[in-house]
C-alpha cells in the first residue's frame, strides 16, 4: 500500500534568525535522534511503525498547538498566517494518526483512498496562503498578475517536466481505480504548486519578516523534497513507515513549531543597535535571480520537450498545451515588465528634469568633488555667485580655491566627516573663504554630503553676513562716540596680559587717565563740543601709545592704556619707561582743543600709573590704577601718580 507524502510547512531558522542557542541545540537533538533511530530501524518493525505514524503525528501536533499558541497571543498583520499554519499542522496531525491507526492499531493495510488522504490533502491550501501573508504583498495590480504569471511560469514549467518524466505513466489508469489515479496525481500535483509558491515568494521577502520568511520556504523545501523522494519509482515500492525518509518530514514539524518564537527572538535581538560596518557596494543576488526566474523557467520547460524529442517519444499533448501556457504567460509577463519599465524611465526623466530645474535655478552653488578633491560639477549658479563660470570651475582643484589660512581646518573637517558613520552625521557644516573671479576672497558656507566616495558641497556667499557679524563684535567691544575699546574689551586685554605666554612679562602697566576740567567745558559750550574734545583726546591717546598697547574710554571723560612691558627690564628701568610714557600722555592730552567751530579750549590730564605684579588679578591691577589717578586729582590734577601699596582710598573729588 502506497503512503502519500504527508506535507509539513514551517520554518527553518537561518544562522541569524535563531533565538537561544538552547532552543536550536534542542530541536537538532531531536531531530538528529529521530534520523538516528530510523537509520538504525529503531530496534523492531513494530517500534518504527509507532515511531513513523504517531511519532510524525505528534510532531505535527506539536506545531500546530504552539502556531496556533503563537496567533492567539499577538496581533498584527502576520497572525492569519500562523493560524494557518495551525490548521494545516493539525490536517498533517490528523493524517498520520489515521494512517498509524490503520497501520499500528488494526494490523491492516491503509485503504486507498482514505480519510488520511482527505487530512494530507487539506494540507497545501491554507500552507500556501499563509506563505502569502507572509510574504511581500505587491502593491499594484500589475504586481499581483507578476505573481500569478511568476507561479504559473515555474509550475508550468515544473509541470512540464514532471509530465514528461514520470505523470504521464500515472493517467494510465491500467485497471486501477479512478479515485486511486488521482490520488497519484494530485500529490505531486501539490508538491508542484508548493514549490512554484516557495520560488515565486522567495524573491518576494516581507523586510518585517524576513527571518519568518526564511524558516517557512526552508521547511517546506524540505518537505517537498522528502515527496519528491517518495513518489520517486526507486523509493515508492520499498518504503515503510518509520525509514530515514520519515525524517524530514518530523524536522519539518518541529521547524514549523519552533519558526514564530524563534522569529520573535531574532526581531527583538534586531533591536539592539549594531556598529555601523563598512561594506563595499555590490550588485543584488537575490534581484538578479528574481529577474532570471521567467527564463529559468522557460528553460525547464524547454527541456521537458526536449526530453520527448530526445527518447523518440510522441509530445504529450498535456506537455504541449503547459508549454504553450508556459511561453504566453512569459509573452504577458515580459510585456507588463516593458510598459513598468517604460513608465519607470519617463517618471526618472521627469524628476530629473525636476531636479535639475531646481539646482540651475537655485541661488545656491551645488558643486560635486571627486574623492581626490577635483570639481566633476558646478552648477550655473557659480557665475553670480562666485563670478566665475561653472565650465571654468569644472575640472579645477577644489583646494586651490580655498583660502590657505582656512585649507587646513576643511581638510581637517573633510576627514573627520569621512570617517564618522554616515547614520549617525549624514551631513556636516563648513565655513571658509573662497577665491572669486575678481581675486578677492568670499566667505562662503557649505552643507556637505557623502557622494559616491566623493562630497556635494551645497553652497552659499555669506560674505555679508559675516561683515555685519564682525560689525556688530566691534560695536560691542568698542566705544560708539571714539572707536576706542570699551571697559569689557579692555578688562579682557588685560586679563590676557597678565596671563598666557606674558605672564612673566616684566613692565606691564594700567594707566588710568581723566581730564581735569571737562566738566566745565561740556556745560558752558555743550555737549557737541564735549564729544568734539573726547573724540579728539581719543586720538591723541590713540597716537601716543605703542604698537601692541591698547587705548581704552571707559566711559564719560575717562581713559585707559594698558602698556605691555617686556623681559630684561629690572623695576626702575620699567619705572622710568612707563613713566615717561605717561608724562607723555599727559603733556599731548593738555595741549589746546578746537571745539564747536574753532573755539579753543584747555583740559589737563591727571593719570594713574599701577604695575602688574607676580600673582596679581586683573582686578586688583585695575583698582590699583583707578586709585593712583584719584590721588593724583586730589594732590592737585594735572599730575602723574605711582600706585604703592601704602596708598588709601580717597573719595572723587
Amino acid at each position: 500500500m502506497e503512503r502519500p507524502p504527508a506535507a509539513s510547512g514551517g520554518k527553518a531558522p537561518g544562522p541569524r534568525a535563531g533565538g537561544g542557542l538552547g532552543t536550536q541545540l534542542i530541536l537538532a537533538v531531536l531531530c538528529g535522534g529521530y534520523a538516528t533511530g530510523a537509520g538504525l530501524g529503531w530496534g523492531s518493525p513494530e517500534l518504527a511503525l509507532i515511531m513513523g505514524d504517531f511519532g510524525l503525528s505528534g510532531a505535527a501536533l506539536v506545531a500546530a498547538v504552539s502556531c496556533l499558541v503563537y496567533a492567539r497571543t499577538r496581533d498584527g498583520r502576520f497572525r492569519p498566517a500562523w493560524l494557518l499554519f495551525a490548521f494545516s499542522s493539525a490536517m498533517a496531525a490528523a493524517g498520520n494518526g489515521v494512517w498509524g491507526w490503520y497501520e499500528v492499531v488494526l494490523d491492516v493495510p491503509v485503504p486507498s483512498p482514505s480519510l488520511a488522504d482527505l487530512f494530507f490533502l487539506l494540507f497545501a491550501p491554507p500552507a500556501i496562503v499563509g506563505l502569502l501573508v507572509l510574504a511581500k504583498r505587491p502593491v499594484t495590480r500589475a504586481g499581483w498578475v507578476c505573481l500569478a504569471l511568476d507561479s504559473w511560469l515555474i509550475g508550468g514549467s515544473l509541470l512540464t517536466l514532471s509530465w514528461s518524466l514520470a505523470l504521464s505513466h500515472a493517467t494510465r489508469f491500467q485497471g486501477e481505480p479512478v479515485a486511486r489515479a488521482a490520488l497519484s496525481l494530485a500529490y505531486p500535483l501539490l508538491d508542484i504548486v508548493l514549490v512554484s509558491m516557495v520560488l515565486a515568494l522567495h524573491f518576494r521577502r516581507s523586510q518585517a519578516g524576513r527571518s519568518t520568511v526564511h524558516t517557512a520556504i526552508a521547511a517546506l523545501a524540505l518537505t517537498v523534497l522528502c515527496d519528491a523522494l517518495f513518489t520517486s519509482p526507486l523509493l515508492r515500492e520499498h518504503y515503510a513507515s518509520g525509514q530515514l525518509l520519515d525524517a524530514g518530514w518530523f524536522a519539518g514539524s518541529l521547524l514549523l513549531a519552533y519558526a514564530p518564537w524563534g522569529a520573535r527572538r531574532a526581531r527583538g535581538a534586531a533591536v539592539r543597535p549594531a556598529p555601523a560596518v563598512r561594506r563595499p557596494a555590490s550588485r543584488p543576488v537575490a534581484g538578479s535571480l528574481a529577474a532570471l526566474t521567467p527564463y529559468l523557467a522557460a528553460a525547464v520547460c524547454t527541456l521537458g520537450i526536449l526530453y520527448n524529442a530526445v527518447e523518440d517519444r510522441t509530445v504529450d499533448r498535456v506537455v504541449v498545451f503547459t508549454a504553450c501556457t508556459v511561453v504566453l504567460a512569459l509573452v504577458v509577463r515580459q510585456g507588463i515588465m516593458l510598459m513598468d519599465n517604460i513608465a519607470l524611465t519617463h517618471e526618472l526623466a521627469q524628476k530629473e528634469n525636476h531636479f535639475r530645474s531646481l539646482v540651475q535655478g537655485s541661488s545656491d552653488v551645488i558643486m560635486i568633488a571627486a574623492p581626490n578633491g577635483t570639481l566633476r560639477y558646478v552648477s550655473p549658479a557659480a557665475s553670480g555667485v562666485y563670478g566665475r563660470e561653472a565650465d571654468e570651475l569644472i575640472g579645477s582643484e577644489l583646494a586651490a580655491l580655498i583660502h590657505p589660512d582656512d585649507l587646513g581646518g576643511v581638510v581637517h573637517e573633510v576627514r573627520r566627516f569621512l570617517a564618522a558613520p554616515p547614520s549617525e552625521e549624514p551631513t556636516t557644516r563648513i565655513e571658509c573663504r573662497f577665491r572669486s573671479g575678481a581675486g578677492d576672497w568670499l566667505n562662503v558656507e557649505s552643507v556637505v554630503n557623502r557622494h559616491q566616495g566623493g562630497l556635494i558641497f551645497n553652497s552659499r556667499d555669506v560674505t555679508e553676513r559675516v561683515r555685519l557679524q564682525a560689525q556688530l563684535q566691534h560695536n560691542a567691544e568698542h566705544d560708539a562716540l571714539t572707536d576706542l575699546p570699551n571697559r569689557a574689551l579692555f578688562t579682557r586685554r588685560v586679563r590676557g596680559a597678565l596671563g598666557g605666554r606674558r605672564a612673566g612679562d616684566a613692565g606691564t602697566a594700567v594707566l588710568f587717565i581723566d581730564l581735569d576740567g571737562f566738566k566745565a567745558v561740556n556745560d558752558k559750550l555743550g555737549h557737541q563740543a564735549g564729544d568734539d574734545l573726547l573724540v579728539q583726546a581719543a586720538r591723541r591717546l590713540q597716537d601716543s601709545v605703542r604698537a601692541g598697547d591698547t587705548a581704552a574710554r571707559l566711559g564719560g571723560d575717562e581713559f585707559a592704556a594698558l602698556i605691555l612691558g617686556g623681559a630684561g627690564h629690572d623695576e626702575a628701568d620699567r619705572e622710568l619707561l612707563v613713566t615717561e610714557i605717561a608724562e607723555r600722555l599727559r603733556h599731548t592730552l593738555s595741549r589746546p582743543y578746537e571745539v564747536d567751530g574753532g573755539r579753543e579750549v584747555r583740559v589737563a590730564a591727571s593719570i594713574g600709573v599701577a604695575f602688574a605684579e607676580p600673582g596679581i588679578s586683573s582686578a586688583d591691577l585695575l583698582r590699583n590704577a583707578d586709585l593712583a589717578m584719584y590721588r593724583a586729582k586730589a594732590g592737585g590734577k594735572n599730575r602723574v601718580e605711582l600706585y604703592s601699596p601704602h596708598l588709601t582710598p580717597v573719595s572723587p573729588p
